[in-house]
C-alpha cells in the first residue's frame, strides 16, 4: 500500500518508520529542507511520560487571571481578531473542570505510557545516537501549595501504574544534587524515575537515516497546497512540486494541520501554541541538572543534554507570531539562573521559539476521518516528544488494519462531535 505522510516532525518521521516496517510503501513530504526543523527542532528534550497533563485543570481560569499582571507568567496572551483563538480558548475553558481534566488526563497519560515501551522498543533495536539519558524527571515545589495541588495528579498516576514518588527537599538533592545550592527556594518534588530525556532533533534526524535505509522517500522543500477529494477518499496532495498520489493519507502537520483540512469540511481545534526555549552550553557539570527539572512555578523544563541546557517553557497565545520577546527570554532565564546559578553560560544562550500544535482538551487527535483513507497524527501540544512514538505506533496499526496494542477510544477527531 502507498502511504503519504505530510510533515517530517517527530510525529510524521517516527509514523512513517512503524507504516515502513510494516511493509508500506511511504514518501513524507515537508516545506522544510530537513526533518525536525520546526516545533521538533528546540523544544524542551524532557521525554516526560508521567508528566502528562492537560493544561486546561480545575482552578486554571483563576490562575490565569493572576498571570495577568505576574512579569514572569507561565501563560500569556496576545489578543487577536482571529476567531480560532477565541475559540481555542473557549473550548479550553470549558474543560476546566474536574470531569473533564480526568478523562482528558487518562487519555494523555495511555498514550504516554503506551509511547515509553514504543520509545524504549526503538532505542534497543535502533540504538539512535540523540543524547538520551533514562534518570528521571523531577517536578520542583516552591510552594507548599503546589505539593497540594499534586495530590490530584496521583491518583490517575496510579491507575496507570505510573512509577512516582513523593520527595522532601533532601531527596530532590540526592536525585539533582546542584540543587544543594539553592535548597532554601523548594519544598519538595514528585519524581518520576521511568521518565527520560533526549535531544528530539537529533532523535528525528537520526531515525529518518533509518527509514530512507528501509526505503522511505523524503520529498523536502515542499510545499502542499491541498488535499485532493474523489467522493469519500483523498486521492492524494496537489504541491507546489505537482500531484503525490497515495491509496493512504496521513497528516502530521501539526499547528498547520487544520489549514490543509478545513476545505475537506473537517474543522480540526488545534491552535499553535507558541513556547520558547534557551539553550545554554554547560559551565560546571557539579552545577548543572542531570536529568529534566520541571520548574512549577515558572512551568519551566530544565533538560540536561551531554555538553548543553535546554530551559524551555512559556505557553503564549499569539496566533503565528514568531518574534522573539526580550522578556519571553528572561522569563526562562529567571528560572533555569535560580534553580542552577552556576550550572550554565546564560549570556551566550540560544533563544527560540516554535508552536506547539494544541488541542482544548490537551489530548492528540489520533485516528481516521469522515474520509475512508485520510487519517490524522496531530495536536500533541508539548508531548509530540513525549507522546510521539506511541501514537506513531498506534497510527500505523489502524492504518494497516491491525488490532491496536493500547485502547485507542476517545483519541480520534470525532470526539469533538
Amino acid at each position: 500500500m502507498k502511504v503519504l505522510v505530510l510533515g517530517s516532525g517527530v510525529v510524521g518521521v517516527t509514523s512513517a518508520w512503524y507504516l515502513a516496517q510494516q511493509g508500506h510503501q511511504v514518501t513524507v513530504v515537508d516545506r522544510q529542507p530537513n526533518a525536525a526543523e520546526e516545533t521538533s527542532f528546540g523544544n524542551a528534550g524532557q521525554l516526560s511520560f508521567g508528566m502528562s497533563s492537560p493544561w486546561a485543570a480545575p482552578g486554571i481560569p483563576l490562575k490565569a487571571i493572576k498571570w495577568m499582571f505576574q512579569a514572569h507568567a507561565p501563560l500569556k496572551v496576545r489578543p487577536s481578531l482571529n476567531p480560532a483563538q477565541w475559540q481555542f480558548m473557549f473550548s479550553m475553558l470549558a474543560n476546566c473542570n474536574e470531569t473533564a481534566y480526568s478523562t482528558n488526563k487518562s487519555r494523555m497519560v495511555r498514550v504516554s505510557e503506551y509511547s515509553r515501551q514504543c520509545i524504549n522498543s526503538l532505542q534497543d533495536e535502533l540504538q539512535l545516537p540523540f543524547e538520551g539519558r533514562k534518570k528521571g524527571l523531577l517536578q520542583v515545589f516552591r510552594t507548599q501549595k503546589q505539593i497540594d495541588d499534586a495530590a490530584k495528579d496521583i491518583s490517575v498516576l496510579q491507575q496507570f501504574n505510573v512509577p512516582h514518588n513523593m520527595l522532601n527537599v533532601a531527596d530532590c538533592i540526592a536525585n539533582e544534587p546542584a540543587l544543594a545550592r539553592v535548597k532554601d527556594k523548594i519544598v519538595g518534588g514528585l519524581h518520576f524515575p521511568a521518565d527520560q530525556t533526549g535531544d528530539c532533533n537529533l532523535f528525528t534526524k537520526s531515525l529518518m537515516e533509518k527509514c530512507q535505509a528501509a526505503g522511505v522517500v523524503f520529498k523536502f522543500n515542499t510545499e502542499i497546497h491541498s488535499l485532493v477529494q474523489d467522493g469519500d477518499r483523498i486521492r492524494g496532495a496537489q504541491t507546489a512540486n505537482g500531484f503525490e498520489g497515495a491509496d493512504q493519507v496521513l497528516v502530521c502537520l501539526g499547528s498547520y494541520s487544520p489549514f490543509l483540512l478545513r476545505p475537506l469540511g473537517i474543522k480540526l481545534p488545534v491552535y499553535p501554541i507558541k513556547g520558547y526555549s534557551l539553550t545554554l552550553d554547560v559551565k560546571d557539570d557539579a552545577d548543572a541538572p542531570q536529568s529534566t527539572i520541571m520548574d512549577e512555578t515558572y512551568k519551566v523544563a530544565i533538560t540536561r543534554f551531554d555538553n548543553r541546557i535546554r530551559a524551555a517553557g512559556t505557553a503564549e497565545l499569539a496566533d503565528f507570531n514568531d518574534d522573539l520577546p526580550k522578556s519571553r527570554r528572561d522569563t526562562i532565564a529567571e528560572s533555569v539562573m535560580s534553580l542552577f546559578p552556576e550550572g550554565g553560560i546564560i549570556d551566550e544562550s540560544k533563544f527560540w521559539s516554535g508552536f506547539r500544535p494544541m488541542t482544548p482538551d490537551g489530548t492528540p487527535i489520533i485516528g481516521g476521518t469522515r474520509y475512508k483513507n485520510l487519517w490524522l497524527n496531530t495536536g500533541h501540544g508539548t508531548l509530540g516528544w513525549t507522546m510521539g512514538a506511541g501514537s506513531a505506533k498506534l497510527i500505523a496499526d489502524l492504518m494497516s488494519g491491525r488490532e491496536p496494542e493500547i485502547d485507542h477510544s476517545g483519541l480520534a477527531v470525532s470526539r469533538y462531535g
